[in-house]
């Protein structure tokens, strides 16, 4: 269904939900990552204002994610301001779009986000560029509207132009009479929770938006501060209804498959998102040969987006926990040492999958849908001495969720492969929460939040989440679906 049409269609269950025009005060609609887990998109109207939460890119297959991500459910040029929880592109690869469609207001977010986005967003347009020529080689200019979908690296600048840096714990005013503070999520460098304050209706209301939550103890980054008390909560639930290995119990058996890799002469290949989950997985792995844990070994990053967040992490040790911090001020970097090699250069890349040396390659592409780990993948998945190691989500229907299934082949690239290299799948390594840090972070606002709306998850984990929520005292909370909308009145 289109947002067009899910946008005249009345909700007619659930408490403080309403249909388009029939609440008096603030709206919050729930536009993206409703019942899903990507497309980060929340509208909030209050006193003739719209300011959006977050603006994320839906993935799946190039031309219809391009579709997908060119058409939004209200007019850009009528969105006042863009509030951003963090720099992954399910939450900010969307905004170049919203820019180009005629949005010229600012983007509130971190200091560390605005630079994760300018290397995040860049690196995506260079890929849509590419894309671009290839139409206009084909002719295809007026295919359905693609060419149009496709973002430019001047699009970025125009973006991030229009970012505005704001420290966690300062407070700003969005929109006249709207407040905006942001609290450490512990998700990845910069990311943070939002905190709106504003008055209506004769009263002061609060929202909450978490974005994604982070864990606690996760190497580089500080923990989670406390959620903020708010009238309306809205809450990521990816991992709502698992409970996580500790990330120490991970790293045990990721030290053990590198051993027996080692020892048969394979090689170690780790898909990973360039930003998060790469940065854990060599944090960890340095760690492991700092300690004689591990005998050191060969350690590759198969990404110039990965070089390019290390570059940034280094430039925001605010963001930083307080041993990384006390080793980069003594000259010790904690993602950049002798242990580890960044592979920028493609043709560089090319010959490291193509030679034979045992070692570990973390490579860019988290779910193996894309990146240089499909280049690797094609050298090494039929080599028996071989082992791939999953730590990041994998999407139903993407090649990492199918690496997963007990099959003699596997198909990619228009081709059939045989599986003959082991696959492990580390999900503890996640820098979600689960629903044990869900309860924990959640828990003192029981019976001080009037609702809460469960986003970013798949159905079977926010009804887990949900259910637990409402045992600890909780009253409203539901799982909205896209075109939703709870009434502060």
């Amino acid at each position: 269904m289109t947002w067009e049409k899910l946008a005249r269609v009345p909700y007619n269950g659930g408490m403080n939900v309403y249909s388009p025009g029939g609440c008096p005060g603030p709206t919050i609609t729930f536009w993206g990552a409703a019942q899903s887990v990507t497309g980060s998109m929340h509208l909030v109207e209050v006193g003739g204002r719209r300011i959006l939460l977050d603006c994320g890119r839906t993935p799946g297959p190039r031309a219809d994610s391009r579709r997908r991500t060119s058409s939004f459910p209200f007019h850009p040029y009528e969105i006042d301001a863009v509030v951003l929880s963090h720099a992954h592109m399910d939450h900010s690869g969307n905004l170049p779009q919203l820019v180009r469609q005629g949005f010229a207001g600012p983007i509130f977010c971190t200091p560390a986000t605005r630079d994760l986005v300018a290397v995040m967003l860049g690196d995506s347009a260079r890929f849509q560029e590419e894309d671009a020529r290839v139409l206009r080689i084909l002719d295809r200019d007026g295919d359905d509207g693609l060419l149009q979908s496709l973002a430019s690296r001047e699009d970025v600048h125009r973006t991030v132009r229009q970012c505005v840096p704001v420290p966690y714990g300062e407070t700003c005013e969005v929109v006249h009479g709207v407040s905006l503070r942001f609290v450490e999520a512990g998700h990845i460098l910069g990311s943070a929770m939002v905190a709106l304050t504003f008055h209506a209706n004769g009263r002061d209301h609060r929202v909450t938006f978490t974005g994604d939550l982070g864990r606690r103890g996760l190497p580089l980054l500080r923990d989670p501060g406390p959620v903020p008390e708010a009238e309306l909560l809205i809450c990521e639930c990816t991992y709502g209804g698992r409970v996580h290995e500790s990330l120490a119990r991970m790293t045990d058996e990721l030290i053990e498959v590198v051993k027996r890799t080692m020892a048969r002469g394979g090689r170690v290949l780790v898909p990973a998102f360039s930003l998060g989950r790469t940065q854990i997985v060599v944090s960890c792995l340095q760690e492991a040969m700092r300690a004689g844990r591990l005998s050191e070994v060969p350690l590759y990053v198969d990404s110039p987006l990965a070089a390019d967040v290390a570059d940034v992490c280094r430039h925001h040790p605010e963001c930083l926990d307080e041993q990384s911090t006390r080793r980069l001020a003594r000259g010790d970097d904690p993602l950049d040492d002798s242990r580890v090699s960044y592979v920028r250069d493609v043709e560089e890349s090319k010959d490291l999958a193509e030679s034979g040396e045992p070692c570990v390659i973390v490579a860019a592409g988290g779910m193996c849908e894309g990146g240089r780990i499909l280049r690797h993948l094609k050298q090494h998945i039929d080599d028996p001495r071989s082992s791939v190691v999953l730590v990041s989500y994998q999407a139903p229907h993407s090649l990492g969720r199918r690496l997963l299934e007990p099959r003699p082949t596997v198909r990619f690239h228009g081709h059939d492969w045989n599986l003959w290299a082991e696959v492990i799948d580390l999900h503890g390594f996640s820098g979600h929460a689960d629903r044990n840090d869900f309860l924990d972070f959640l828990g003192p606002l029981a019976g001080r939040t009037r609702h809460v709306r469960l986003v970013h998850g798949e159905p079977e984990q926010a009804e887990a989440l949900a259910e637990a929520l409402r045992q600890r005292g909780f009253i409203d909370v539901a799982i909205p679906a896209p075109g939703e909308k709870v009434c502060l009145a």
